[in-house]
């Protein structure tokens, strides 16, 4: 078939329905044309749906990453948002205005306390920790951190200091400043006079503080699978539980609560077990940042639960600062801190409370002049 300018064309096949109806003039009937699936010049009517293309494995693997990314922001929002929130700040630094001016770095006050809440009683005979409740102190640390890195120092509990005036909380007594044994600030007046006390001997200002009982140490160890410790000589110690070899040992929680507690078979007492606490607690925070227990949330959890279940910090206590923390611990372990203990004239002094441990006024006075004016530390023991 041929159009006027005498070009062929293709004959159009036109395909439709006949539509009778019936009107004023009477009955009539309408054709009504059916579309055709394509039209001229290619292309699909609206009424047909293009064909399904799979996706490229770049494009699937890039959706996938995606979809990841979105969940892991979710559960850290959540863990944050519930980590937050249990987080317990019941200790107020700032409640007295008697204390030392604010100093360059940051100080912290760590306190590993007697507090056996969430101790069953067969979990307190297995651990030898004893009966009653808190109302006493394991270890003691400033930790500081600054320009000049991280400095890990221990204060004895059996440190002979000066203890300020206070009301006692359970009497209303009213008592005056008076001498005695550091770890009696904290059964007396529990947290807030062991921060003054510590603050008065030391003319450091406490920036945070951070304690944990007995259940949440031994529940963080566990978490994150044991700790290596090295001994250099066999120790069997029977008021702490303690019975190691000499050699290298992963200790699950109930050895190390054991290694931090006992000093009966230590050479120095008291400071001996200073060291041991120092350099366990160092080593507990290097190996919670190690990427096989931050990243792994079958570890990660349960740490968090352990240590949330008796944690106590104070009132400006944010998470992140929490996190600082556990790094500058960490980092103590990996070289790029000092580990110390306050430099003292003897242990083992007579006085009214019993032996105690009598710090190096001189010495001690220029290390803690050292960290408040956050300079280079370059006296003191190495721990």
């Amino acid at each position: 078939m041929s159009n006027w300018n005498g070009e062929t064309q293709t004959p159009r096949v036109i395909t439709g329905h006949v539509i009778s109806h019936t009107g004023q003039a009477g009955p009539y009937e309408e054709y009504v044309p059916i579309p055709s699936e394509a039209q001229p010049g290619g292309g699909h009517t609206r009424g047909t749906r293009p064909p399904w293309v799979r996706p490229s494995r770049r494009r699937r693997i890039a959706r996938l990453l995606v979809l990841l990314l979105c969940v892991l922001l979710l559960t850290g929002v959540g863990t944050y948002a519930w980590a937050d929130f249990e987080l317990d700040r019941a200790v107020a630094l700032g409640a007295d205005g008697d204390r030392p001016p604010r100093g360059k770095g940051t100080t912290y006050l760590i306190v590993g306390s007697d507090n056996r809440d969430g101790l069953s009683e067969r979990d307190r005979k297995d651990l030898h920790a004893g009966g009653g409740g808190g109302g006493r102190t394991d270890s003691m640390m400033l930790l500081h951190t600054g320009a000049h890195g991280t400095t890990m120092v221990s204060l004895p509990r059996d440190s002979w200091v000066t203890l300020p005036a206070y009301l006692d909380p359970g009497t209303g007594k009213r008592h005056r400043p008076a001498k005695d044994k550091l770890n009696a600030a904290y059964s007396l007046g529990g947290a807030r006079l062991l921060v003054r006390t510590v603050e008065l001997n030391t003319g450091l200002r406490v920036d945070h503080y951070a304690e944990i009982g007995f259940a949440g140490f031994v529940g963080v160890v566990n978490a994150v699978g044991g700790v290596n410790m090295c001994v250099d000589r066999n120790i069997r110690d029977r008021r702490s539980g303690l019975d190691l070899t000499k050699g290298c040992h992963t200790l699950d929680g109930a050895q190390a609560l054991a290694f931090v507690r006992q000093r009966h078979q230590e050479a120095q007492g008291d400071l001996g077990r200073s060291r041991n606490q120092q350099k366990f607690l160092a080593a507990l925070a290097h190996k919670a940042a190690t990427p096989g227990t931050a990243l792994n949330p079958f570890r990660t959890y349960p740490l968090l639960g352990a240590a949330l279940d008796t944690l106590v910090v104070d009132e400006d206590m944010e998470l992140s600062t929490l996190a600082s923390l556990f790094r500058a611990m960490s980092s103590a372990s990996s070289g790029d801190g000092r580990q110390l203990n306050v430099p003292v004239t003897g242990a083992g002094v007579s006085t009214s409370k019993g032996s105690a441990v009598q710090w190096d006024t001189v010495k001690a006075k220029r290390l803690f002049t050292a960290l408040r004016n956050d300079r280079p530390v370059n006296i003191g023991e190495k721990g």
